[in-house]
């Protein structure tokens, strides 16, 4: 596997892949697991060529110790990607990916400022302006995003689609514990008794799912069914919970039809996690 430490070796490495094969791309911040794993191996059965992304992005961090805290392992994460046949990781440093002077930012956008946007300012201001210089960069045919960061994904493929850029934004289902935990690298920082604890997260998305399966189309009963799950367990702090459009991430309404998506949002001790679940059209029974 081809280790990519500026955007000058990416540039010569991506102009000596012999054409027309297919490019997918799996940008990261690495600390891999699992979870990552699936996008990968999506990524090789749709695509010719995987390709990733190591950089840990401090503009999309609203917290100081938050960055400084997230882990870095790099030879492990490196040893990972080749178990999975990517052919090349871009390895980025700051000033690569920033430069001196660096002073524009992409803007969110109205959902951009609601759910995590409330609870982390600025956080997808970051994170869309390090996708969109990875994507112009990589040129790849498409790019491959976990839809356990569902506000991301859809914040992602808006500006993809706004700023007609030519890649194919890929989602790719939540990969769980055997317990139903989403994996997430901040799960690492759980105590035993605080990972048994976060368990109420994905408990109040099947409560939600339960009552949807049941016929329950009315919003605000079913964030009412969550919040009675997360309300059972000590040292939980919810930061939100809620049932959204996936049309606009918006609050979803009961008098408009679409695709609505539970999501949660908590802190347990000090570690802040966050799920979700698709539930389905409100015009299907």
């Amino acid at each position: 596997m081809d280790r990519l430490h500026s955007v000058a070796d990416l540039r010569q490495w991506r102009a000596a892949l012999s054409l027309p094969q297919s490019l997918g791309f799996v940008p990261t911040m690495g600390a891999l697991h699992d979870g990552h794993g699936s996008l990968f191996e999506r990524a090789a059965k749709e695509c010719e060529v995987v390709f990733a992304s190591i950089f840990v992005n401090p503009l999309q961090f609203n917290e100081g110790k938050d960055f400084e805290r997230y882990p870095r392992t790099l030879e492990e994460d490196c040893e990972f990607l080749e178990s999975k046949g990517v052919a090349a990781v871009y390895l980025p440093d700051h000033q690569d990916m920033y430069g001196d002077g660096f002073d524009t930012e992409v803007t969110p956008g109205r959902a951009g400022d609601i759910w995590e946007g409330r609870f982390r300012p600025g956080h997808f201001a970051g994170m869309l302006t390090v996708v969109l210089k990875l994507l112009q960069r990589a040129q790849a045919d498409a790019a491959y995003f976990g839809e356990k960061d569902a506000q991301q994904l859809f914040l992602v493929r808006q500006m993809v689609k706004d700023l007609d850029l030519a890649v194919k934004i890929c989602g790719c289902e939540t990969v769980r514990e055997s317990d139903g935990l989403a994996m997430s690298s901040r799960n690492a920082f759980l105590t035993p008794e605080q990972r048994q604890h976060s368990l109420v997260l994905f408990n109040a998305l099947q409560a939600a799912f339960k009552a949807w399966q049941e016929g329950c189309r009315i919003p605000s009963a079913l964030e009412t069914a969550m919040r009675k799950v997360l309300g059972q367990t000590p040292g939980v702090a919810v930061e939100y919970c809620a049932v959204v459009d996936d049309h606009d991430f918006q609050s979803a309404r009961q008098d408009q039809a679409g695709v609505w998506r539970a999501i949660v949002a908590a802190r347990i001790g000090e570690t802040r996690l966050l799920d979700n679940q698709s539930l389905g059209r409100s015009d299907e029974t």
